[in-house]
């Protein structure tokens, strides 16, 4: 009994936990009716407002599975942001022929056709039934690798991201990808895998792009090249998905303790506007519009307070106005800004306002509202001329510059 219970139980786990559902185009590009599998994130019924990036496998019957779960992993810890993954299948010569192209090393065929297909057909289908951001990477194996690299051949690749594992070419693609990331003005994530041990024909071509791209100067993309020690062609897929997601998305983590002590700290100034940055970045590079860690204003308040960098708790008490308005959060801030300069008054008075806001973490009305009651009696011992901006000396603008004759 107990272990049908168990069992019960997993099985409701589990379908909570992975939404995957089988579709089916009848395709005008491909003339025929082309399966895919789409697995939508674990909170996709509950974040009803909640958009996602989409990530197109092909080879979706092997690669599919790595993909999801690595995906799954770092959604886990907040790592890897939730995505849309739609994985194409391709049995058997499928892959080939939805690969063929000419002795130009351009598409055709039904490699044409399949190239048609994704943006013409998927691409809009998913989008148009499916909660997605504007930020859609593609990833391959072998000939399908070769095979993505042609999105970028187009003025406006409709894909920012490509993950090419053990890339098999088409002819001059290793000169043709250089030429258009030295030139594509969108933000475009190029990753790159080989094996050690895989064919020597394979990593020579995967090295002249290495090249080519290294050669490209005030590079406006992001490129990274492995080479995974030991590995053949089929067993670096496992390292080489990992390393790929993560390099996309580098930033989009958490403030780590690393990053808190190895950056932040050694700041002279900005701290609030690290923040601010991180989060805009997020959204300009990868479209990811997210509403900004309370862990990290915890990280950023605590650097603040280290270099004693007090007044900028006031424009982190703005930014947190914007983020979690009616909450407890900028208010605190502020408070505590009025707390850290001495004028206890000002911040007995900012804390109690907090009654009328919606608790947030730790920050509760019973927390707020004792902080205000231990600096009710305190005297004000105010530090606000400490951190005032020094006045210009005279003779000088407010810039340091010397005044012109006839200036005020």
């Amino acid at each position: 009994m107990r272990t049908a219970l168990l069992l019960l139980l997993f099985s409701i786990t589990s379908i909570g936990f992975s939404q995957t559902f089988r579709e089916t185009i009848e395709s005008k590009k491909l003339g025929e009716a082309r399966e895919f599998n789409v697995v939508l994130p674990p909170g996709y019924e509950q974040n009803i407002d909640k958009k996602y990036p989409v990530l197109v496998i092909l080879d979706g019957e092997y690669l599919a599975s790595p993909f999801t779960g690595i995906l799954k992993y770092g959604a886990y810890w907040d790592d890897l942001p939730e995505m849309i993954v739609v994985s194409v299948f391709q049995n058997g010569d499928k892959r080939f022929q939805d690969s063929e192209f000419d002795e130009a090393g351009l598409p055709s065929g039904t490699g044409a056709n399949f190239f048609e297909f994704i943006g013409f057909e998927l691409l809009p289908y998913v989008e148009g039934k499916y909660r997605t951001q504007p930020f859609r990477i593609i990833a391959g194996h072998d000939t399908t690798a070769g095979f993505l690299n042609f999105y970028l051949y187009k003025d406006n690749p409709i894909f920012n991201g490509y993950i090419s594992l053990a890339p098999e070419f088409a002819p001059d693609m290793e000169k043709r990808v250089a030429d258009r990331l030295a030139v594509i003005t969108k933000p475009i994530f190029y990753y790159q895998a080989s094996g050690e041990g895989d064919l020597k024909e394979l990593q020579e071509r995967a090295a002249i792009l290495d090249q080519n791209i290294n050669a490209i100067p005030d590079k406006s993309f992001k490129y990274r090249s492995d080479i995974i020690k030991g590995a053949s062609h089929y067993s670096l897929v496992a390292q080489a998905i990992p390393q790929a997601l993560y390099f996309i998305f580098d930033g989009y983590q958490p403030i780590s303790m690393v990053e808190f002590q190895e950056k932040i700290l050694k700041l002279d100034s900005g701290y609030a506007q690290y923040l601010i940055d991180k989060y805009k970045n997020l959204e300009e590079k990868l479209g990811l519009k997210i509403q900004p860690r309370l862990t990290d204003f915890k990280a950023i308040e605590a650097a603040i307070i280290k270099n004693k960098a007090y007044p900028e708790l006031q424009e982190l008490s703005k930014y947190a106005e914007k983020q979690y308005p009616k909450t407890t959060l900028s208010i605190y801030h502020q408070a505590l800004y009025y707390e850290k300069m001495g004028e206890y008054k000002k911040a007995v008075k900012e804390y109690k306002r907090a009654f009328s806001r919606e608790p947030i973490r730790e920050l509760t009305k019973d927390f707020m509202l004792s902080r205000a009651e231990s600096l009710k009696d305190k005297e004000d011992d105010s530090k606000v001329e400490e951190y005032a901006e020094p006045l210009p000396e005279e003779g000088t603008t407010e810039d340091g510059s010397e005044k012109k004759e006839g200036e005020e």
